[in-house]
């Protein structure tokens, strides 16, 4: 794997650590910090709806900008938009939970543009023969700050006793997003070529062949799954144990063990056998959700958390590179890159909206602990779902142009 010569793909990975840095630190401790406010799933719930529906609507309008106009400002304005979240949380404290609609609204906002932007630079930035060792350095920062980020966070907060550490946390969150713009302005301005299609996810629906149906019905399953464990797994850790030094201790474990298991499937896990490793990752993912209906307590939580950490790569690798796959098959498709994106991404916030609305409907009308249980039971199961969409695809070979 060469290391890129390019130093725009440097300082794009640079970009990328601070970011997920930055949110790394608090990420998981935003919703018990609302939680810690007022004690509602739905609240909480209703946030993370507030900010699929800004991220996939952010992807879709602005990836006209990102084509046609400068990619570069779309990055920076979301890492901007990031701090500005944070700057909000800070003027409101304790009362952010009167605000959960537009709070949610502006950190989709900043979530959408940014990953939009970077995800087509990153194309942009990288070749063939540097690509893998970017998609390491991603990864390995990635998990590195999933590591330390929470555990330094949640050390913090216990050490200055709530309010204080929270504050400390947001403000740290909000200097680094600063820091990362002020990096970004010495990438350089890209080139754009083309018109934006706003239209390309129907066009690719309405396609003979079926392919991307497929593919859009698989990740549509793909974000049944994320919505609502994107964050009741970490409110639950934290109504168990009450401690969020606790908190932070499962993720510095989980987040171990999942960047083991990454780097194992890497090296080890073969494109023949994306099929039968996608099933087998999800139906253990599943599994490994049983011990709760026994009791929801710090042991049964983490015996998720790890088991879910060894498994997923089995189950999320080949489901990202299918629909990466599919973009790369013909010209046309590298040259709508940008559509692709969106299309993906929108298929993607629809399934964890779709999620989350069962969420709430559900605890609407109960809110018990075995509820709460059997409902991550049953959205537990939309992995396998993915993996009946996506079989077909993973078993044709798909020809890189």
């Amino acid at each position: 794997m060469k290391a890129p010569k390019d130093r725009q793909a440097v300082l794009l990975l640079a970009v990328n650590g601070m970011f997920v840095l930055a949110g790394a630190l608090s990420g998981a401790f935003l919703n018990v910090y609302l939680w810690k406010s007022r004690q509602d799933y739905m609240m909480i719930a209703w946030f993370t709806v507030a900010q699929q529906i800004a991220l996939g609507l952010t992807f879709w309008i602005a990836g006209k900008w990102v084509k046609e106009g400068n990619k570069m400002n779309t990055l920076r304005l979301g890492i901007a938009v990031a701090g500005l979240f944070y700057l909000f949380i800070l003027a409101t404290g304790q009362n952010a939970i009167h605000y959960i609609w537009p709070l949610g609204l502006l950190l989709g906002t900043s979530l959408g543009l940014f990953w939009l932007a970077f995800n087509v630079v990153y194309f942009e930035v990288t070749e063939a023969d540097n690509r893998d060792w970017f998609n390491g350095w991603v990864g390995l920062l990635g998990s590195m700050t999933g590591i330390l980020g929470p555990w330094i966070s949640g050390w913090l907060i216990t050490l200055l006793s709530g309010e204080r550490g929270y504050r400390l946390i947001f403000t740290m969150s909000m200097v680094i997003f600063g820091l990362t713009v002020l990096l970004s302005f010495f990438l350089k301005k890209r080139k754009v070529s083309g018109k934006y299609n706003w239209t390309e996810g129907i066009n690719r629906l309405k396609e003979t062949d079926g392919i991307w149906r497929l593919a859009m019905g698989g990740l549509v399953m793909q974000g049944v799954r994320e919505g609502v464990f994107s964050f009741l797994i970490y409110l639950l850790v934290y109504s168990a144990t009450s401690q969020e030094a606790r908190l932070g201790q499962f993720m510095l474990i989980t987040s171990a063990v999942s960047l083991v298991s990454y780097w194992a499937a890497g090296k080890w896990f073969k494109p023949d056998f994306r099929s039968y490793g996608m099933l087998a990752g999800a139906v253990i993912m599943l599994l490994v959700i049983l011990p709760l209906l026994w009791r929801v307590n710090y042991t049964t939580l983490l015996i998720f958390g790890v088991g879910t950490s060894l498994f997923i790569p089995l189950y999320m690798l080949p489901a990202i590179a299918v629909s990466f796959d599919l973009m790369g098959t013909s010209r046309k498709n590298a040259e709508k890159r940008v559509e692709l994106v969106v299309v993906r991404e929108i298929c993607l916030m629809l399934g964890r909206i779709a999620g989350l609305l069962i969420f709430i409907a559900v605890l609407s009308f109960r809110q018990d602990p075995l509820t709460v249980t059997l409902l991550l039971l049953v959205l537990g199961m939309s992995p396998i779902g993915a993996w009946v969409f996506m079989r077909k695809l993973m078993k044709s070979k798909q020809t890189a142009a």
